[in-house]
């Protein structure tokens, strides 16, 4: 995960790579680490940070999901729930089960809920995750104190499923793709497809956006996953191809701890809306999402809007006995969901693999990947890669990631999100031992974090560290804010920067913050 190392191979390369992925995200880091571990030449090209858009901004649940399983989606609800454990098992330090509380005011329906997740249990099959049970309404009271009493009339249904720290588990997922021979660049913005006399997409035109220099990437496959954002891909392509994605926004606000203080998450089942709503406790903070809005395009820096605000903090204040406030929520922060409606009569092959994710192959050969979840990305980049073998006849060793471990993977059960990596870090601090300072007394953020994210982790911006190297600007704007200064002094020690480049970070990341406040009324 060595930038200018990797852009020096990248000049000396002449032979076609096997696949080059455009988008950076839980998808494109999925696709890197399953090419890589089968064995093809793999480079991924990010135009802006790893994870910057959408697989940043999830819900922060690894799921089956229960409001498919309403649907009668059982197919989806199963494979989802397959791929839950698999991604337990192979990155442990990352992903872990987390109990539910569904909070029931009728006895039918404590009894439809009791039955509902009997089902969900039945299809996860064999599994690290504990099975349902009810509760009685004093019982329930306990595990979740700050639920209002009538909300829990008839107790509730605990039921349990995953939770991951996103943005860690992506870094993860292209340090293990690293780790197999795949090369991944941020900062380095697709701008052209090329392509052979009869047209088929033969590589890419590449633009390092740090240094403004451009080259010719050759490629036997190229495969766009890049979300919300694949239609601008694909007209690359073909100028003609008609939009297939319908965008939508889904906010989270971030509260104090206090709202929620126990360990075990709430479920509102069915909103005002006809929504599922959560309330997470996630790093020591409370998650409360999500919202759908439809919205015209997509942005990689989107704005709640505050119809959405109002409609959390109100249905938080309909469960919870002490209502948040909008002064209380220390983050907000919004993803873009890119649901799919693939035209009709396109041309080109269009392979729906599931109702989850869809596979595009353009008459020319460009292979776009998008829809689907993070819980299922292993799943969807094995489809993905097994259709770019078969376009391109490449050679695969035959391997798979179904049993594969994560860098960094441990079983170690105070192991944190970096996994083994921590050893390493706490290298870095033996070494220096002002690194182990905390840089907040609301943030467990030290000194020696961001010096690894540089070396690491390939962070290049004060951007980089403090939303996605680690969770700060999510969980705490005004912390992360204070601390930019400090993050760009530490940095710019390991880029080599001047005092002028940290200044314009403080102040890119200023306004890189403003999307995470709260909307003007």
């Amino acid at each position: 995960m060595n930038r200018e190392s990797i852009l020096r191979r990248l000049s000396e390369h002449r032979e076609p790579f096997d696949v080059v992925i455009i988008g950076g995200g839980a998808t494109g880091a999925g696709l890197a680490l399953d090419a890589s571990v089968r064995g093809l030449s793999t480079l991924l090209l990010e135009q802006s940070d790893f994870g910057k858009g959408t697989s940043s901004r999830s819900t922060k649940l690894i799921h089956g999901g229960v409001r498919y399983l309403q649907q009668g989606n059982i197919a989806l609800v199963r494979d989802s729930l397959r791929e839950r454990s698999r991604l337990q098992i192979n990155a442990p330090h990352l992903v872990h089960p987390l109990p539910f509380i569904v909070p029931c005011e009728t006895l039918w329906q404590r009894f439809m809920m009791r039955t509902g997740f009997f089902l969900y249990d039945f299809l996860a099959g064999r599994s690290h995750f504990a099975r349902a049970r009810g509760e009685n309404a004093s019982a329930a009271q306990q595990i979740v104190s700050t639920v209002r009493p009538e909300r829990l009339r008839w107790g509730g249904v605990v039921y349990y499923d995953g939770q991951f720290d996103d943005t860690r588990l992506l870094i993860h997922m292209a340090m293990s793709a690293a780790d197999h021979g795949a090369s991944l660049l941020n900062y380095c913005r697709v701008t052209g497809l090329r392509n052979d006399g009869e047209h088929r997409v033969t590589g890419v035109d590449v633009v390092d956006q740090e240094t403004g220099r451009t080259f010719s990437v050759p490629a036997k496959s190229v495969i766009n996953a890049t979300g919300p954002f694949c239609d601008a891909v694909r007209r690359m392509d073909d100028e003609s191809a008609p939009q297939i994605i319908a965008p939508s926004q889904g906010v989270h606000l971030v509260l104090p701890r206090e709202f929620l203080p126990g360990d075990t998450a709430v479920i509102v089942p069915k909103t005002s809306d006809g929504r599922v709503l959560f309330l997470i406790p996630w790093h020591d903070h409370v998650v409360v999402g999500t919202t759908d809005t439809p919205i015209d395009h997509a942005e990689l820096e989107p704005m709640a809007q505050n119809e959405e605000i109002e409609f959390l903090l109100a249905t938080a204040a309909d469960y919870l006995t002490k209502a948040p406030r909008r002064e209380d929520c220390l983050s907000v922060f919004v993803g873009i969901r890119p649901l799919v409606s693939p035209p009709s009569g396109s041309s080109g092959e269009t392979k729906s693999l599931s109702r989850d994710h869809t596979i595009l192959v353009s008459k020319n050969g460009l292979i776009t990947i998008t829809g689907g979840k993070w819980t299922t990305v292993r799943k969807m980049a094995e489809d993905c890669i097994d259709r770019a073998i078969e376009l391109a006849d490449l050679r695969s060793n035959g391997r798979s990631t179904e049993q594969l471990k994560l860098h960094g993977a441990t079983d170690s059960k105070d192991a944190s999100v970096y996994g083994t990596d921590e050893t390493k870090i706490n290298r870095l601090v033996e070494e220096t031992p002002d690194l182990g300072r905390r840089l907040h007394p609301d943030l467990p953020i030290r000194a020696a974090e961001v010096v690894w994210a540089v070396r690491s982790e390939m962070a290049r911006m004060v951007d980089d560290v403090l939303a996605r190297r680690t969770r700060a600007l999510f969980l705490n704007r005004r912390a992360a804010l204070e601390i930019s200064p400090e993050v760009a002094r530490l940095m710019a020690g390991e880029l080599e920067k001047d005092t002028a480049w940290q200044e314009e970070q403080i102040t890119a990341f200023a306004n890189v913050a403003k999307h995470f406040d709260m909307p003007p009324h």
